[in-house]
């Protein structure tokens, strides 16, 4: 399983889960650059440009046949790699994937963010903030750009894999009715609501997470 943080983010959000994970499956964290204190392309960066970077990294780490689990822009990017390089990957999970149609300004994603804020426990909000500034306005200002404009609804229905939708039932970034026509828009489409869970689920809800992961393949040997 290879899992991808999202806009601002590092894998460090991803800690608990891939706790939990690897006494089962292997899995591998990503830090994209500009991402997690990685330095910064000096050229812009667009969605299919970083899976295909990403593609390379599954190639380079022998990860075909992998599950790629994206957070929130992070969905983004790993349905892009799907696309892409469809012989590497087998199956693709979206955790509160982004831009909801009813928050595709950037003042509505930024009021979005801000209400999310108040749902998270501090701990959560201490790790996304410090990120954030490892990040850098500049980089986050410009991918934030770039995932605006990903058309996340037209690159799914062209999926030949699987796609799996993970909601936290109070996140109020990606909303229900957005998850449940995105998981609709694919052939091969499920939409799953995590209870108690906001915008970063795989966080708060780990284990909840983790067994609708663990279900969607055989366990290794």
């Amino acid at each position: 399983m290879v899992l991808v943080h999202g806009i601002g983010m590092s894998s460090r959000y991803f800690r608990n889960l891939s706790r939990r994970l690897r006494g089962h499956r292997r899995v591998v964290c990503v830090d994209l650059p500009g991402h997690g204190g990685l330095r910064r392309p000096g050229r812009d960066v667009d969605v299919a440009a970083m899976a295909r970077g990403l593609a390379v990294v599954l190639e380079r780490t022998d990860a075909a046949g992998c599950v790629v689990v994206g957070h929130s822009m992070g969905a983004q990017w790993v349905v892009e790699t799907a696309l892409i390089a469809p012989d590497l990957v087998a199956r693709v999970v979206a955790i509160g994937p982004v831009t909801d149609d009813a928050h595709r300004t950037v003042p509505a994603q930024a009021a979005a963010l801000a209400m999310d804020s108040l749902r998270e426990p501090p701990r959560v909000n201490a790790v996304v903030f410090s990120d954030y500034v490892r990040c850098g306005i500049r980089w986050y200002l410009t991918q934030l750009r770039h995932m605006m404009a990903y058309p996340l609804e037209g690159r799914v229905a062209r999926l030949s894999q699987p796609l799996l939708v993970l909601r936290g039932a109070r996140d109020p970034i990606a909303g229900t009715r957005w998850c449940r026509a995105l998981a609709a828009s694919a052939r091969d489409g499920r939409f799953v609501e995590i209870p108690g869970a906001a915008h970063v689920a795989q966080a708060t809800r780990t284990d909840a997470v983790a067994a609708q992961l663990l279900a969607l393949v055989p366990a290794e040997r």
